[in-house]
Order: C-alpha cells, then structure tokens, then sequence
C-alpha cells in the first residue's frame, strides 16, 4: 500500500507547517520541515547493499532529501551474473518527509529501524523488486565531526557533522531482471544497511564543495557479517539482546590486497583486524567474478556519463537509468570509483559473503606505495 498523499498545496499556505508537526516529535522550537542548518548540503539519506550467497545477484539502493534545496532523488543499481543495470530518479521534495516515493523507487518504512519494504516499480531498464527487509543487529548512534584541531578550508569554518546509525539485516520477496523473475525466501538475501544525517560530502557535486573537491568514500569499507563477528567499517556491531553494551571498536586493520593489473580494482586478500578486546582476526577476502556494484551510477562521485552529484539540480520527475556488461575491462575501468565487491570472506575456518567496498583507484596506489596498514600481495 501506498503512503498517504499529501496536497503540497495545502502546506504551501500554512509554510513552514507540515503533517508532522501534528505529531509529538518535535526536539527543537522548530517545525519538523526546517532543519537546523541553512547549508544547502544538509541531507538525509538511506542506503542499502543485499545479496546473495552464491554470486549471482547482488542489489545496492539509497536515496537522499536535501530540505535546503527542495530536492529528494533515489536509484537502484542491480547486478545479476556480471551485468549491471541502474535506475535513478528525482523529484522536488515538497513538504511530506514521510514520503520515500520518487519515480518507479517506492521503498516504505514498515517499523523504524527494524523493518523497511523496498519496491522498484518496472521500467525500461528491465528490473524491479518488491523486498521486505528486517535488520538482525543492534544499531547505535554514532555522530562524525570534522576535528577542530585540523586546519580548516577555509579557515574560520565551524566543523562539518555527520550522524545516523548502521547495521546489518536479512531479506526476501522477488526480483525481475531482464525477464527473468527470482524468489527469495525470507533470509536467503543478506545485507547491510545505514541511515545518516548533517552535512554531505560530495553534496552538489564540486561546485559546493567547500575548501575543495571531496572524495567520494573511504578507501577501506568492509561490511562483514559472521555469526561470531560482524564488523561495520570500524565497528563491531551485535546481536540485539547481547550482554556487551553499544558496540565494540576496530583500533586497527592491515592490508594485503591484490588488484586487476589492467584496471586496478580490487580481486582478493586479506586483512588483520585488531580489535578493542585485543584480538586479532585475520579476514581473507575474494571477490566473486564480476558481482560489484559499481556506486558512480548511485551518484558517488558523479554519474559515469553526465557527471551528476548527489543534490544537483535535476528536473523535477527525472527518470533515467543504464546498462553496463561488466565482464568487459574496459567497462569496469569506465564505471570504477567508490565500488561494493560482493566477495566470499572467511574468517577462523568459517567462510560467509559479504561487501568490500574500497575506492579505487585510490585503495590500489595506497597498498603500492606501502602506506600504513596498506600492502600489495
């Protein structure tokens, strides 16, 4: 079922005012609908990475609202056997934040951190999916501050902040991709998700990057979810229930990896975690084949083929999408950037699937120039 609709008509007379402010949710003197901050690269977004566990398919989503800008946009990337294909959408936000429809993406919130439903409607791009999606770890707010004790760009800029949670789940439903139709039972795709907050990187492209151009991600994301271990980039999340308090922490991790020599993206290694409890976990990491979802067609760090940003103006009701055979070098090269690595990883004899989601080329010159904590295998 759809979410109610609201007429932006009727909160147009009644601005700042919005349906939520009905609700007894408010933390400030402020209405729901105006955020603290007037930088127009204040967003929140969602993002979601699901799996399977033999290779064959692999699904990344997210989308983002810029109330600042009066934007909202969304896409679904979805590799299935070594070809992906992308959807993206954008439309003016308007004044009902509840609403996560834009274009043929209509994800909905079932039960907030715990339950999400996410659809693609079909279109030319021959994928859709109906999905519902239950996360299966505690998830802790965790809030990222530019240091003040780093010199600024420009100098005399408050620190930048972004918050938000993380975590990882379980889903099932149905997915079509290039007319084929597949099922999955409630569990058989894995996965992990986030919900963040503040101020973006990378928001409006580099026009509004202030101080300069800003990188698309980190260069060393893992998403690893064992039964004994799952790690968040450089957190150890737990199960809900578990007697350990919030989460625990990954002080260090070193790096041996081996990379495509034509395209220098990632294709296997291993990584030594050093975490907080003073145990060391040596991952061993393989990507599988050519199942990557390659994040430039989310937007990270502009659209492989018109250079689109996350928040950049696009017109209103914008649906466009792509098709790329990823089995072809130079393809992978085209579209590499920040890039989910749907890998098999083992860890302590057990051996499970998970994402590695490096930068590259930026991961590749770190391990050749033998960086701390980066090598070459």
């Amino acid at each position: 079922m759809s979410p109610p609709s609201f007429n932006d008509a009727h909160f147009d007379e009644q601005f700042p005012l919005s349906a939520m402010d009905d609700f007894m949710v408010h933390q400030t003197p402020d209405p729901v609908r105006v955020v603290w901050s007037t930088d127009p690269r204040f967003f929140e977004r969602y993002w979601c990475v699901l799996h399977d566990n033999t290779g064959e398919l692999m699904i990344a989503l997210g989308g983002s609202f810029y109330p600042n800008l009066d934007r909202a946009e969304a896409y679904a990337i979805v590799t299935h056997r070594g070809k992906q294909r992308s959807v993206r959408a954008w439309r003016r936000l308007g004044a009902d934040r509840t609403d996560l429809h834009t274009g043929p993406l209509r994800h909905e919130i079932v039960r907030g951190m715990r339950e999400w439903r996410f659809v693609l409607a079909g279109n030319e791009w021959d994928i859709a999916f109906d999905l519902q999606w239950l996360d299966t770890k505690r998830q802790i707010y965790s809030a990222a501050y530019a240091s003040l004790g780093t010199r600024s760009a420009p100098q005399g800029r408050q620190r930048d902040v972004t918050a938000g949670f993380e975590g990882f789940g379980m889903a099932g439903g149905e997915v079509r991709v290039a007319g084929q139709t597949l099922r999955f039972e409630a569990g058989e795709l894995r996965g992990t998700r986030d919900r963040h907050w503040g101020i973006g990187r990378g928001v409006g492209g580099p026009a509004l990057q202030i101080g300069g151009p800003k990188k698309a991600g980190w260069i060393g994301g893992n998403w690893i979810s064992f039964p004994h271990l799952s790690i968040w980039g450089n957190t150890v999340l737990y199960d809900y229930g578990d007697a350990r308090p919030g989460v625990g922490k990954v002080r260090h991790v070193e790096r041996r990896w081996r990379f495509e020599p034509e395209t220098h993206i990632f294709l296997e290694g291993e990584s030594d975690y050093t975490l907080d409890t003073g145990e060391i976990k040596r991952v061993r990491f393989r990507r599988l084949a050519n199942q990557t979802a390659y994040m430039r067609c989310g937007m990270y760090g502009g659209t492989p083929d018109k250079q689109i940003y996350h928040g950049m103006e696009v017109p209103d009701g914008t649906v466009e999408g792509d098709c790329y055979d990823l089995t072809d070098p130079q393809v992978r090269a085209f579209l590499s950037g920040l890039n989910e690595h749907h890998c098999e990883i083992e860890c302590d004899g057990q051996i499970t699937t998970g994402i590695l989601q490096p930068l590259e080329p930026d991961a590749y010159q770190a391990c050749a120039e033998g960086k701390p904590g980066w090598s070459l295998l």
